[in-house]
């Protein structure tokens, strides 16, 4: 089972994880990409490299042939499949392993019998682990699911029974959302995984989601290294995980660690495995599933164990003994780890694509603070692959510390250049309900379903306005100005706010803004590659400026905010227009459902763009006939194209009246 070279078959932050980890204990490393990730950090890190096709997942990373070549054209005799992707397929192991390369994972019947949901739960029920009440059953008919569902009760899940991280996945709550939750459901299930099977399950409503990790060598040995809380999730998508959990006692860690345990060996298991459990109020645990593979979130295990888990996973792939035995695990402090997603948590966790003007995540200056990320300052954001570009960890003597130091982290790594989730993630973490332990999966979409306040997009106060007008005002097309115009109006547009400002600035340097009839006084101390330290009323601070353009991205704390002067000749603003329906985010057109000459009334479904394997639906927004459809399935598109054309109901009156008159 000895191997040197390792193929690492994935991007991102875990294929950059790998390599890191492999090159430390002397393997050589291979990167594979798509024409997308032609200059990604994971290609460039890499020993060698191979191109593998398309920027579209199924035209690359999901090509096994095209794997198996790169393998054979490098000499790579080992690989490792990350997560997601081909991580959980069956097939790809046993594919590997018949060409005689080492896989770096579970073998290929324990996939196939923990990769398969529902049979997953039929094996835990089989071994006595309580398991929450579903459907399992291999009839996927829309009848059959719509029958078994109604006789389950709401509220459900509609679950797909291959691959995670919450795709092809519903939350039904009525009987009227089935129809769409099915649909929706197998179609997302198809088009990740390329399989639309699904299950239903009868959900634990305000439950938390505790997992625990466990590894297993060729042995016959198995060992559990504590558990994750992945209860902050929206969507059933994790946004926080932190170890230990803050409501675990020894007795329950224990219980939980055993069943785990138990449930790896029942098949077999070999290397990383996860066992994900929900809990409900009462702290009664419930099977989920098994993740046959290495979890997104596994370095807070590794700061709490000191355990390095791609390590492990690579002398367990050797035929080595695990590094250590159960009794000689010890769990030290507190870890979190938060995920930067390329969204907008203020806009309904909507994908962003588009460049990263600035990005230094080792200017995280907090102690204890690792940031596993696979993009780079210059890179771009596509919409082919997975919203999170980055993972933020800490480590702390306690839960505080651990909080302290990762808002700290997120205000030091500004990710500019395109929305993100970081200040949604420092309010998150500083939030009553997560410091008190108690949020659950389903929290957060209730805040966006009532508009709770951390979702509310925050504003610049009135200092970055005035910071923002001094920076605009001193800058021209080569540099800075020494001394300005003694009054310099400037009216900036902020997202939807605009404010006009009156800037002058004296020969000593200081600025003075007129705002809101309050003049501030502002000093410029220095730029210096994108660090800007000025300093207002008495106080030194620093903030972080980039220049796209004439457009200033400017980052304070976490916050950053994005400025732009207003055109005194302002172009006509078209994005609340119903007659037009233009795309929400730059994606793959994955549904139309709309004709030309087609009647549709007010919230018909129009069409659907994928987005970083997220379907976002367009609905009309006022009632009329469909007078152009300009996308088919299938195409590709960019933020703000126009889709579809309506001629709005009561417009031929309206014209003909306005003849008359």
């Amino acid at each position: 089972m000895s191997f040197s070279k390792i193929l690492i078959a994935n991007r991102g932050e875990i294929a950059c994880r790998v390599i890191r980890t492999a090159r430390r204990l002397g393997y050589g490393t291979v990167a594979v990409f798509s024409d997308a990730d032609r200059d990604a950090p994971h290609v460039l890190q890499a020993d060698e490299s191979v191109h593998i096709g398309g920027s579209a997942a199924a035209d690359s990373y999901l090509k096994v042939d095209a794997i198996l070549d790169a393998a054979a054209r490098t000499g790579a005799d080992a690989i490792h499949p990350g997560y997601g992707f081909l991580s959980e397929n069956a097939a790809f192991a046993r594919t590997c392993e018949a060409a005689g390369l080492v896989f770096i994972g579970p073998p290929a019947s324990a996939i196939e019998a923990m990769g398969d949901k529902a049979l997953a739960k039929r094996r835990m029920l089989e071994a006595g682990v309580p398991c929450a009440p579903g459907y399992l059953g291999s009839e996927q008919s829309d009848d059959v699911l719509k029958a078994e569902a109604l006789a389950l009760g709401f509220p459900l899940l509609v679950k797909a029974v291959a691959g995670g991280g919450g795709r092809g996945m519903r939350l039904v709550r009525e009987a009227a959302e089935l129809d769409a939750a099915i649909a929706g459901a197998r179609r997302e299930a198809t088009s990740a995984f390329g399989d639309g099977t699904l299950m239903l399950e009868r959900l634990i409503d305000h439950g938390r989601h505790i997992e625990i990790q466990v590894f297993a060598d060729a042995h016959g040995h198995a060992v559990h290294l504590g558990e994750r809380d992945c209860t902050a999730q929206r969507r059933r998508q994790k946004v926080i995980e932190e170890a230990p959990s803050p409501v675990v006692n020894p007795a329950m860690r224990e219980a939980m660690g055993r069943d785990a345990v138990a449930a790896a060996l029942a098949v077999g298991y070999r290397g990383a495995g996860t066992v994900e459990f929900i809990v409900d109020a009462d702290l009664r645990h419930y099977f989920l599933e098994m993740n046959t593979r290495l979890q997104v979130e596994h370095p807070v295990t590794e700061a709490i164990t000191g355990f390095d888990l791609v390590e492990w996973q690579l002398r367990v792939a050797a035929g080595q003994p695990l590094p250590a035995r159960q009794e000689e695990i010890r769990f030290n402090g507190h870890a979190i780890e938060a995920r930067l997603y390329a969204e907008d948590p203020y806009n309904g966790f909507a994908p962003q694509t588009g460049p990263v003007l600035h990005w230094r995540p080792n200017e995280a200056t907090a102690g204890d603070v690792r940031i596993d990320n696979g993009i780079a300052q210059g890179g771009e954001v596509s919409p082919h692959y997975d919203p999170m570009v980055a993972k933020l960890i800490v480590h702390g003597r306690d839960r505080d510390d651990a909080i302290r130091r990762l808002r700290a982290a997120l205000a030091d790594a500004p990710l500019i250049g395109l929305r993100h989730n970081a200040r949604f993630l420092s309010d998150l973490v500083n939030h009553p309900a997560f410091r008190q332990a108690r949020m659950t999966t389903t929290l957060i979409d209730q805040w966006q379903a009532e508009g709770d306040a951390v979702l509310q997009r925050p504003l610049p106060s009135a200092e970055v306005w005035c910071l923002a007008a001094a920076v605009m005002a001193l800058r021209d097309g080569t540099g800075w100005r020494a001394d300005s115009v003694a009054g310099y109006g400037l009216t900036l547009a902020c997202d939807d706010s605009r404010h006009t400002l009156r800037v002058g600035a004296d020969r000593s340097g200081l600025v003075h803004v007129l705002h809101d009839g309050h003049t501030r006084e502002l000093r410029i101390l220095s730029l210096d590659d994108g660090c800007l330290r000025y300093e207002a009323g008495g106080v030194r601070r620093r903030a972080t400026v980039v220049f796209d353009g004439a457009t200033l991205h400017l980052a304070v704390g976490a916050d950053v905010h994005v400025f732009s002067e207003v055109s005194p000749f302002p172009e006509q603003d078209t994005r609340g227009d119903p007659s037009r329906a233009v795309a929400p985010v730059a994606g793959r057109v994955a549904h139309v459902s709309v004709a030309v000459g087609e009647t549709v009334g007010e919230g018909h479904a129009l069409v659907c763009v994928e987005a970083m394997k997220m379907e976002m639906w367009l609905h009309a927004q006022a009632g009329g006939r469909v007078s152009a459809v300009h996308v088919k399935v299938g195409d590709q598109v960019e933020l703000n194209t126009l889709l579809v054309e309506l001629e709005l109901a009561g417009s031929d009156d309206n014209d003909s009246n306005n003849q008359e008159t």
